[in-house]
């Protein structure tokens, strides 16, 4: 078989490769911290407090928090119809932009144990979630608009109190998330964030844990629609994700919601390209996550007018799964409880369908024998889990044992080596023994789903690398019959 023919490339799309330059580009290496992340890949957001018993999503921090009494609250319902999706965490609003705490802080009065209700939310979910083997991450909104000290020095004193309180009295976190909504107080305050002490105390005493949005760890993905680019890369210029340019691209009002839901500009669209990269000196390593809720709105509303009480249909729900966690991006999937403290009727129906389309396609797994093809046609066995390629002129053969009907293939760059993939393509084998490209992508990153709108009959696939940084490192293959 001529293998030359059917497909592959061999001057690397023109491009250079194991240079000066691109070595400088795969230097760029995550964290510990980074690798554990990005292996959750799906996870959820909790938006509950004073908004949802004010049908509304930007509270002023001056409501009455006696309204505050979900009668009915189970954590461990929140957990159980979280796990049964897939979901590997649960980040919640211990404080929103009103500043009223979920949790029981001695810093303020604005706080959950004043309420008819009195219990620490947040302590009930961190029991919860080690029971059903969930993760636990903590959203902490810098903006406050109920403390008086917003707007001074005092108040760096004030948020960092309550951030040791969470780091401390909830085991471990798996993420601290930072938003950036707004950033100025009532009557045009401005708060000067002292971003660097945050960190620093988190690393001190949660040392694990991701710090998402506004922090070093991980980067919104720009949008909150679940939106991702054609190459979601990681490795991108530290002045493209800085917290000034994320807070003046978040929210600044709440009637820009139903613009975020759908922001993604072109002037947006590269991140990462060896072109952009090489207009700036200071590179790092942050992965993409993005939000998105099982409703337009973030907290639960009661009131049904159209646009906050809307749901996505299950079917948006699992084409933005396998858009983001196939996209080398993380889901973080917001499901907001009622007033009772319960997951609704209506989320949990359309989070069942969500659960069954992003799990069935993966339930036919195609036992195969996985192999290297040099472009002289030689085929070596791979021994090890993630093949490191010798140079850029191999493909990945995997080999059925009879003709398939492919519908689905997952695979993987080895990112602790960085990204290294630039383009790929897989080409399928016919019965009369030659080879057709039946995908072509761009970077796989942490993980690469390609779904095939119509099945694949095959007996071998091939995984050919077109345009790479550095030798590439592939593995984690699994494909699935349709």
């Amino acid at each position: 078989m001529n293998y030359p023919d059917y497909g592959w490339c061999f001057d690397n799309n023109g491009k250079e490769i194991n240079t000066p330059e691109t070595e400088r580009l795969v230097s760029v290496l995550p964290t510990e911290r980074q690798l554990s992340f990005m292996k959750m890949e799906y996870y959820n957001f909790i938006h509950f407090g004073m908004n949802t018993f004010y049908n509304r999503e930007w509270g002023n921090g001056k409501e009455d928090i006696s309204r505050f009494n979900p009668k009915k609250l189970d954590t461990d319902q929140w957990c159980e119809v979280l796990k049964k999706t897939g979901s590997k965490g649960i980040i919640i609003t211990a404080k929103h932009h009103d500043g009223f705490c979920l949790f029981d802080s001695k810093y303020t009065d604005h706080c959950v144990r004043n309420t008819p209700f009195k219990k620490d939310i947040v302590k009930l979910l961190s029991e919860s979630c080690r029971k059903y083997g969930l993760k636990l991450g903590i959203y902490l909104s810098p903006w406050d608009r109920y403390e008086k000290t917003y707007g001074t020095d005092e108040y760096n004193d004030y948020f960092v109190n309550q951030l040791t309180e969470l780091c401390t009295n909830y085991g471990e976190l798996f993420c601290l998330w930072f938003d950036g909504a707004c950033g100025e107080g009532e009557n045009g305050k401005k708060q000067v964030y002292d971003w660097e002490r945050y960190y620093s105390l988190i690393r001190k005493l949660q040392p694990k844990a991701v710090i998402n949005i506004c922090g070093p760890d991980v980067r919104w993905i720009g949008n909150e629609g679940g939106r991702v680019r054609k190459s979601e890369w990681s490795v991108i210029p530290d002045v493209m994700d800085s917290n000034d340019s994320i807070i003046k691209n978040s929210q600044h009002g709440v009637e820009e919601t139903k613009a975020m839901a759908k922001k993604l500009d072109d002037t947006e669209a590269d991140l990462g390209s060896r072109e952009l990269l090489s207009n700036y000196s200071k590179l790092v390593f942050k992965p993409a996550e993005a939000d998105v809720s099982v409703n337009m709105g973030w907290f639960h509303t009661d009131k049904l007018f159209a646009y906050a009480r809307k749901g996505r249909s299950a079917e948006k729900l699992a084409e933005i799964y396998f858009n983001t966690v196939g996209g080398n991006a993380s889901m973080l999937l917001n499901v907001p409880p009622d007033r009772n403290g319960l997951i609704g009727k209506s989320e949990m129906k359309r989070l069942e369908k969500f659960t069954r389309l992003i799990k069935d396609p993966f339930d036919k797994e195609i036992g195969a024998k996985l192999s290297v093809v040099t472009k002289s046609g030689e085929v070596n066995p791979v021994a090890d889990e993630y093949h490191h390629f010798a140079d850029n002129e191999n493909a990945l053969a995997v080999r059925f044992d009879s003709v398939k009907k492919v519908g689905l293939i997952s695979l993987r760059e080895d990112v602790s080596l960085s990204q290294r993939v630039e383009a790929f393509r897989v080409l399928a084998k016919t019965e009369e023994g030659t080879y057709l490209p039946v995908y072509d992508g761009t970077v796989i990153g942490s993980r690469k789903i390609i779904r095939f709108a119509h099945s694949v009959e095959t007996d071998e696939v091939l995984i050919l690398p077109l345009q790479v940084r550095a030798n590439p490192v592939l593995g984690d293959i699994h494909i699935y019959e349709a």
